[in-house]
């Protein structure tokens, strides 16, 4: 079996490469990867010199260099974590999101119907359906909630998940969605939360939280959203979306108050800033579909989650300060240094 992997040098499409070649030893698996600011090749050390692994620098607009890959691989399942993901940024340029989270995703399905390929996953997120009030805890994102995007991010990839349906039902694709809470976990890029929060702490440096810090989020392991995508690339129905959440919400400052705990941190670090245009208040989602279709389940508790990605982040401290000390730090005071 031949696996494609879009997007793999990122947080969560690296993480599923280490876990596919772990547990399909047999598989051969491809990784196609533009190395924007995110795709970190440094991450797939580990797997660099595996003869089953199998890496290119390549965008997925790319029609003619996305083709000759197909052409030489001839992929059974192509699995698609390419995006642009980081909303702060889709609202400061948009169009770079237009482009790659839905054009690149027409091109990687264009290429799937040329050379038959099996199966096109397409990596979605639950922001593709809005958010949820505060004060009605019981609700929750179903596969039937209708997409109601807020950011120019979520409103990308609402519009790839819907051009992924319409090729399945107008040309036959074979396609499956994911929609997934927020992951966390080792390899996450220091622009998110979790990871921003812990390299901050770790330099006594302010802990920048938006707004009234009590947006909701559901928090999800990342290894165990990879074992959900290998169960519905593997054993999903063809035309369906599925919910991966790990029902286990909790509030930005709560998170960051946890993170100060855990660092021996104290929460005077802490600092709100002007909030994010048009900031989610909730997210949440209802897994009961992969549960009873799949029978996937998180593994991971939150508390042993967060103790091992503090860990890693300890451990690791080289990945994250070459990233932090580039590019990124001239983003990082155009995003939160004058609020």
């Amino acid at each position: 079996m031949i696996v494609f992997v879009t997007g793999g040098a990122g947080f969560i499409g690296a993480n599923f490469i280490f876990y596919m070649l772990k547990e399909h030893p047999d598989y051969r698996i491809v990784c196609l990867d533009k190395l924007t600011y995110a795709g970190n090749l440094s991450t797939l050390e580990p797997v660099m010199r595996n003869p089953a692994f199998r890496f290119e620098k390549t965008d997925i607009c790319d029609r003619k260099a996305v083709f000759q890959l197909f052409e030489e691989e001839k992929p059974d399942i192509v699995v698609n974590f390419a995006a642009e993901s980081h909303v702060d940024r889709s609202i400061e340029d948009p169009e770079v999101f237009l482009r790659t989270n839905i054009l690149g995703t027409q091109v990687l399905m264009d290429a799937c119907r040329h050379y038959g390929t099996k199966r096109f996953h397409q990596v979605s997120t639950d922001e593709v359906y809005g958010d949820l009030p505060l004060d009605r805890p019981d609700l929750f994102f179903t596969e039937q909630t209708p997409l109601h995007a807020s950011s120019p991010y979520s409103a990308s990839k609402a519009s790839a998940d819907m051009i992924v349906m319409a090729y399945h039902r107008t040309f036959g694709l074979p396609v499956t969605i994911s929609r997934c809470s927020n992951n966390y976990g080792p390899y996450q890029f220091p622009e998110k939360l979790i990871p921003l929060m812990i390299a901050n702490a770790l330099a006594d440096k302010p802990l920048p939280v938006y707004g009234d810090g009590l947006n909701v989020r559901d928090w999800l392991y990342v290894e165990d959203h990879c074992r959900a995508i290998d169960l519905i690339i593997h054993k999903g129905q063809v035309g369906e979306v599925y919910n991966v959440g790990g029902h286990n919400e909790m509030s930005n400052i709560s998170i960051v108050r946890l993170i100060c705990r855990e660092l021996n941190k104290p929460e005077s670090l802490i600092k709100y800033v002007t909030d994010r245009k048009g900031h989610d208040r909730r997210y949440a989602i209802d897994p009961k579909k992969i549960h009873s279709e799949l029978g996937w389940l998180p593994e991971t508790k939150f508390e042993d989650g967060i103790k091992e990605t503090v860990k890693w982040y300890l451990n690791n401290r080289q990945w994250w300060e070459t990233i932090v000390s580039g590019e990124y730090k001239h983003y990082y005071e155009k995003m939160y240094g004058n609020k």
